[in-house]
Order: C-alpha cells, then sequence, then structure tokens
C-alpha cells in the first residue's frame, strides 16, 4: 500500500487539510498527527484519490461514503475525552478510514460493517497497514456486538431515527455513545453512561448516511 502518495495525495495536500481542521476548532493534537499520517487515499477508488485530503465526503460505493474528515476528528476527539479508551466499538466502519484513525489512539476496536463488500475491502486495508488492535464483522450494527462488551466508546457513522437501545446496554458505566441522530435533520449527539442513566448531549447538526438493519452480502 502506497502510504506517502504523490501530486494530490502528497505530504503537502495533507499539511492544508490539517491546517484546515485547526481552523475549524480541532485541538487535539494526538487526533490531528494521525489524520496527517493516515492515507486517506488508500481507503477510497483511485479515480478519486486525487480528491482524498479534501474536507469532504466521497463515494465509495453501495450508496455509501467515506466521511468528511473534519467528522472524523470531531468524532475521533469526543472518543478521547475522557482519556485514551480500551475498548471501541465502531457502527457502519465502511471503507475503514474512521477505523484506521482510531486504531493508534485506542485500545481496542471492534468495527461492524453490515455490507460485505465494504467489510471485505476494510479488512485488506487492515491487514495492509498492520493494525492489530482491529477486529472487524459482517453484523447488523443497530445490535451491537454485545459478547466483546461493554465499551468505553460506541462511535456510529449511520444515523438511526433514534438511538438504539441495545447500544446504550453495551456501554460500560462512564461510557460514551457518539453518534448521529435523526432523518431530514440530523444532529450529532453523545451520550454519557452517568450513575443516574444515560445523559445526552447535543454536538452540532450533521448529515450522513442512514442506519439500515439487517446485512447485505454484496
Amino acid at each position: 500500500m502506497d502510504k506517502q502518495g504523490i501530486g494530490m495525495t502528497s505530504q503537502r495536500t495533507r499539511e492544508r487539510l490539517i491546517q484546515r481542521l485547526m481552523e475549524q476548532g480541532i485541538t487535539n493534537y494526538s487526533v490531528l498527527d494521525v489524520i496527517r499520517t493516515t492515507p486517506r487515499h488508500a481507503f477510497v477508488d483511485e479515480a478519486l484519490a486525487h480528491r482524498a485530503y479534501e474536507d469532504t465526503a466521497l463515494p465509495i460505493g453501495w450508496g455509501q461514503t467515506i466521511s468528511q474528515p473534519y467528522i472524523v476528528a470531531r468524532m475521533t476527539e469526543l472518543a478521547l475525552q475522557a482519556g485514551r479508551p480500551n475498548k471501541v466499538m465502531e457502527i457502519g466502519s465502511g471503507s475503514g478510514y474512521q477505523t484506521a484513525v482510531l486504531s493508534p489512539l485506542v485500545g481496542e476496536v471492534y468495527a461492524i460493517e453490515r455490507i460485505k463488500g465494504l467489510l471485505d475491502r476494510s479488512r485488506e486495508r487492515v491487514r495492509a497497514l498492520r493494525l492489530r488492535n482491529v477486529q472487524l464483522r459482517h453484523a447488523d450494527g443497530l445490535d451491537g456486538w454485545a459478547d466483546k462488551g461493554p465499551f468505553d466508546v460506541i462511535l456510529g457513522a449511520a444515523a438511526p431515527e433514534a438511538i438504539p437501545p441495545a447500544l446504550l446496554t453495551q456501554l460500560a458505566p462512564g461510557g460514551r455513545l457518539i453518534l448521529p441522530v435523526g432523518g431530514v435533520d440530523q444532529r450529532l449527539v453523545m451520550v454519557t453512561m452517568g450513575a443516574d442513566g444515560p445523559e445526552t448531549t447535543h454536538v452540532e447538526n450533521v448529515k450522513f448516511v442512514p442506519m439500515l438493519s439487517g446485512t447485505e452480502r454484496g
């Protein structure tokens, strides 16, 4: 795997992205450093590689997208808000980019993807990058991954209409669920499992693909 890139995927282009993320309020230098060194161009089709370090979502097939770098940075920053989490579950891993960003910053990543074709591609990238603390699963993300829980952080990259109850039950005490919620109007929320039950904080308005039930073999 070409980790460095050339031309529009070069280090200079990456630095412009990092500067933009800082201007948008990303302040965690560990997150910025990982985004700087993670080869986003390797997570999109070759025809779109020249756009990989633009701060925009890009199509990855199957009607899905790789998230905007700002959103990846923001959600990762929230995941680290209370320190380095040990166990993180990611719902809707897509191309594997968010998984790759999380990997060096947390103890273990358990990533779920409902579309088999996307999962197979992300598995290849995880192996190529030697991300040894990542486990991938083809499953319905709405159900979570109960036998690997409880999780310090659960992060979702697709939007359910409402917070899935199964995910709340898989949070560790003090754990955080970070995901977009809603239909036409979506908001990024962080739900913290406090001593008196879940506490929900609105982070910002967002736009994600919907979180669908079931799995696809394609």
